[in-house]
């Protein structure tokens, strides 16, 4: 029931300066499902201040990405919305008000230090080994022509947030409780550019947007009491914060794009899994520790979620675990629509190009032989290519055939009978070839047909035989048995 909770507007506010990473999936896995537990609304912010880092294409995969994951916002750039615009540069003259509201009351001041000056003060701080790190308030309560008499000064300023020594150091988190953080620095909220940081837009943004829970990353903890900080001299109303666990590599490190590809949202889906796959994995990851239903839908989730179940310690990133939900996932599903999932996926990662009606047929006819083993969609079309190649193009695997028996030539003479002559269903196939080959010629079974599937498919492992001579039918089956065996 959602009457008794305020209904919760949330965000996931990601930077298109790359390919998206999981982390961002995270975090919006956890707003949408808060968002709907209470009846509420889920935003996505796109927070495009440092124009530097920006890539092409990030936004749109941003957008992707979380579409096919099922997290589509509520509203956003695309979604639009009431609270608009939904991209931080194109709400530039949101923010002046607001600093020129705190250099007013005095909680900001203009800084006219160059950077080679920062660069030198942090390198004698770092060389001193001072506790106090931080900018050294050369210019509070300095004129622009005081400050220009002395060294390292720039014509732009930036302005920086004026950290009282009383400065509070401790906040509420619905996950978990009291949490104390460093003391703040001066940070800077206005750049020389014009644009704000991301401490100051993110405190308005999310004001004027309604945001009243922010969830994010635990490595924004030692920034919330800036935050707070502004909330209050601004007088606005402080949301409610969740700070959800960073995740990490099996080596306990944080994951990161630039050790671990799985870091890259878009990762899963070149790879072949399943986006009901990954969003489980994700639920998983949020609950560590909680192992009883692994397997749950989103609306489950939703259905039962709760803040206090979140395990504060950074979940480790076992693609086993993903593995497995993902062939579950698999198994789980009917036939043809899996078929429909392996070909929109082979045509989009190139493995395939527009399937003709006649291949759709037969993949849906053989995704049964590989789906109980199957793991990831990008390992379908090569276990099943050789029901897709013509019978001459067949290429058979030099290893197997060197590793065919003597008997191999009087084996496929057999099976050419067999097949000839059998109705061509699967256990016909089988009843027909063991009472030829494994009775009739006293070969054990576990080498009575390594000939034929060498023939069938070219390959000394490949998916269940007698399904595969039924797929591709008597003229091929008998094409392919009679090349291999005019070849020995």
């Amino acid at each position: 029931m959602t009457d008794s909770l305020t209904p919760a507007r949330t965000r996931v506010a990601p930077s298109p300066t790359g390919d998206p990473h999981v982390g961002t999936a995270f975090m919006a896995l956890f707003d949408l499902a808060w968002a709907r537990r209470t009846g509420g609304r889920f935003v996505l912010r796109i927070e495009d201040t440092d124009q530097n880092r920006l890539v092409e294409g990030s936004e749109q995969q941003i957008y992707d990405s979380l579409a096919w994951l099922g997290l589509s916002p509520d509203e956003g750039p695309v979604q639009g919305g009431e609270f608009g615009p939904y991209r931080q540069s194109e709400r530039l003259e949101t923010y002046a008000p607001y600093v020129q509201q705190l250099l007013d009351q005095g909680n900001a001041y203009h800084c006219w230090c160059s950077s080679e000056r920062l660069a030198q003060l942090r390198e004698e701080q770092q060389a001193s080994k001072q506790s106090n790190t931080g900018y050294d308030r050369l210019c509070v309560g300095k004129t622009r022509q005081e400050r220009a008499a002395l060294p390292g000064f720039s014509e732009t300023p930036v302005v920086r947030m004026l950290i009282p020594d009383d400065a509070p150091t401790s906040f509420t988190d619905i996950i978990r409780g009291t949490v104390r953080a460093p003391r703040p620095d001066d940070q800077v909220i206005l750049k020389t550019d014009g644009f704000p940081t991301y401490h100051l837009a993110v405190v308005v943004d999310d004001h004027l947007m309604g945001i009243n829970t922010v969830v994010r990353g635990e490595e924004w903890i030692s920034s919330t009491p800036k935050h707070v900080l502004l909330y209050q001299w601004l007088g606005l109303e402080v949301p409610q914060f969740a700070h959800m666990p960073l995740l990490r590599n099996t080596d306990k490190s944080k994951i990161s794009k630039r050790k671990n590809p799985a870091a890259r949202l878009m990762w899963f889906k070149e790879q072949g899994y399943l986006p009901e796959a990954v969003r489980n994995f994700l639920q998983l990851l949020g609950y560590a520790g909680d192992e009883e239903n692994e397997v749950k839908s989103f609306e489950q989730f939703v259905q039962e979620f709760s803040w206090e179940k979140v395990n504060t310690t950074g979940p480790i990133f076992d693609l086993k675990k993903l593995d497995w939900l993902n062939g579950h996932y698999i198994r789980a599903m009917a036939a043809d629509e899996l078929a429909t999932r392996i070909s929109d996926f082979a045509v989009a990662a190139g493995q395939w190009a527009a399937p003709s009606p006649a291949q759709l047929d037969v993949l849906r006819r053989a995704v049964p032989i590989i789906q109980e083993r199957l793991v990831l969609l990008k390992d379908a079309l090569p276990q099943l290519d050789y029901l897709f190649t013509a019978d001459a193009d067949i290429v058979v695997d030099p290893d197997a055939l060197a590793g065919l028996a003597d008997n191999a030539p009087e084996v496929l003479d057999a099976a050419i009978d067999v097949v000839s002559s059998v109705a061509l269903d699967a256990a016909s196939i089988q009843a027909g070839l063991r009472e030829r080959i494994v009775e009739g010629m006293g070969i054990k079974p576990k080498f009575a047909f390594a000939p034929v599937r060498v023939a069938i498919s070219g390959r000394k492992v490949s998916p269940p035989l007698f399904e595969s001579i039924e797929i591709l039918g008597r003229e091929s089956s008998l094409a392919r048995l009679k090349g291999l065996r005019s070849s020995l």
